[in-house]
């Protein structure tokens, strides 16, 4: 019997009597005899319950609280037999058309059943400020639904932080996040960031500056970015910092962007912990591209006169020299300084060993404390001496250096020749240092050199008045390639000095 019965049921489903039937409920009768809103219950009975189900999906749908929204979209439409759908794509082609819209990228992604959606979308996004040029751009973000695509994404963009009026140029440089599931793909990289420290007030900030975050997957490129910069000292906690001011680190292949810089520059001598400090306060460093930029500057600076064993402390100091467009700055500089400060090229390149800044410095700017100084009767070559051996007094202010020289010629009655000898008398404080240094050496009767007052901290200046400890006039702290920090008298430096030989100087040249 239950053969019999399912023959039966074949035979019924492969009659020509249901192919008709089928035929003349789908478009093949004319317009007035179709159904208006339900079929039969009869044609019910014959039809693939698969197929009822799909035809009452629209009627079985409960009110939509967003009545301006309530078109058919891309999930939400009439269904369509083949002969359907092929002239309602010929018809949103030819709406599209007539908008200047060009659909060839669409003849694959599947579209809305009637033009009324398809305008809806192009009107919606119209009034988030996109144009007809954006859409052409990217014209899959014509496949999303107002709904259930753009609406959603739209309202957790605006509650991570990015304003309302900059959605629609954030639409602009990244349309793909309309494609984006909110829980699936934004919000677990939005909890990345808050994990790396990124604070919650700059997360639409970062994301306007590097939208593309969105797209990466969590486990790949930003996980090992990060675990790479930590490997080699950088702190975690300033991660959220670096993010903050350089996203795009995130997007960094660590093995043939991030690691051949970072080994590039632990070849001419930096230290990794010196890197990773650099990096903590200037991460766009990682932008620079090694092999057009980094490189060609390291031999232009050498090509300039700079020894290869001060270029640790020169990228050090300023390690934004490193994607500077450096032979015009350099070359202009040089002629600056050959044919105004009567520097030679070999004076030039002690500069800007010593201050690398130099080569960004207005010249208008470095003028006015030379003048300053031939004002005051120095001669020229002396004063081109003098910027040689302390390059820093072309960055001072000339207030308070006439406060200081007026202080040196009234009050301490010393000659111009030991301001020549040291120049660097100019970069210390009037108030807090040299004012109160001359004035203990005064009252105990004692007098040195401007070098042997100022060049020491205040715990070897009590030292020195008390007699407990005597020295050699010593320059500065000096660095040598592969070795360690050498700093003068440095066998008394106090024990609560936990610093290590490189932070010190990383410490001591950033705050030049």
């Amino acid at each position: 019997m239950s053969m019999l019965r399912r023959k039966k049921i074949i035979n019924l489903f492969s009659s020509s009597k249901l192919s008709q039937l089928i035929s003349h409920e789908f478009g093949l009768i004319p317009q007035s005899k179709q159904y208006p809103t339900h079929p039969s219950s009869a044609f019910l009975k014959t039809l693939n319950p698969f197929r009822v189900l799909l035809y009452y999906a629209p009627y079985s749908t409960q009110a939509s609280k967003f009545p301006e929204y309530e078109m058919p979209s891309v999930t939400w439409g009439v269904i369509q037999g083949r002969k359907e759908k092929l002239v309602s794509r010929v018809i949103i082609f030819d709406y599209l058309k007539g908008l200047g819209i060009i659909p060839d990228e669409l003849h694959d992604l599947e579209l809305p059943s009637t033009v009324e959606v398809m305008r809806e979308r192009v009107e919606f996004l119209q009034k988030l400020g996109l144009t007809i040029d954006d859409i052409n751009e990217y014209p899959l973000m014509l496949g999303c639904s107002v709904r259930k695509n753009i609406i959603p994404v739209l309202g957790y963009l605006e509650k991570i932080g990015i304003p309302r009026p900059k959605l629609g140029e954030f639409l602009k440089n990244y349309p793909q996040v309309l494609h984006a599931s909110v829980i699936v793909e934004l919000a677990p990289v939005i909890k990345l960031l808050r994990g790396l420290d990124v604070e919650k007030q700059d997360i639409g900030f970062v994301l306007q500056k590097y939208p593309e975050l969105l797209g990466f997957k969590l486990e790949g490129t930003m996980s090992t970015s990060v675990a790479y910069l930590v490997s080699i000292g950088v702190n975690p906690r300033d991660i959220g910092p670096m993010v903050t001011q350089y996203p795009y680190f995130l997007g960094m292949r660590v093995g043939t962007v991030i690691k051949p810089l970072i080994d590039y520059l632990v070849s001419l001598g930096l230290p990794k912990k010196i890197i990773a400090r650099m990096l903590e306060k200037r991460p766009y460093i990682l932008g620079y591209d090694l092999q057009e930029t980094v490189k060609p500057n390291v031999d232009c600076l050498i090509s300039f006169g700079i020894r290869k064993e001060t270029l640790p402390l020169v990228i050090a100091q300023y390690p934004s020299i490193l994607g500077l467009p450096l032979k015009a700055k350099l070359s202009s500089q040089q002629y600056f300084f050959s044919l105004k400060l009567k520097i030679d090229p070999e004076g030039f390149a002690r500069v800007i060993e010593k201050m690398p800044q130099v080569v960004s410095l207005n010249q208008h700017v470095i003028m006015k404390p030379v003048n300053f100084l031939l004002a005051r009767a120095i001669p020229s070559h002396d004063v081109a001496n003098m910027l040689i051996r302390c390059p820093q007094l072309i960055a001072a202010r000339v207030e308070l250096m006439k406060n200081s020289f007026y202080f040196f010629k009234s009050e301490m009655g010393r000659p111009i020749k030991e301001l020549v000898e040291f120049p660097e008398y100019f970069t210390y404080s009037l108030e807090s240092r040299i004012k109160p240094r001359y004035q203990k050496m005064k009252s105990k009767g004692i007098r040195f050199s401007l070098n042997w007052m100022l060049n020491c901290s205040d715990q070897r200046f009590e030292e020195r008045l008390q007699g407990n400890y005597i020295e050699t006039e010593t320059t500065g702290p000096s660095f040598c390639m592969g070795g360690k920090l050498e700093l003068p008298g440095n066998e008394i430096v106090s024990d609560e000095e936990e610093e290590s030989d490189d932070e010190e100087l990383y410490r001591r040249t950033v705050s030049l």
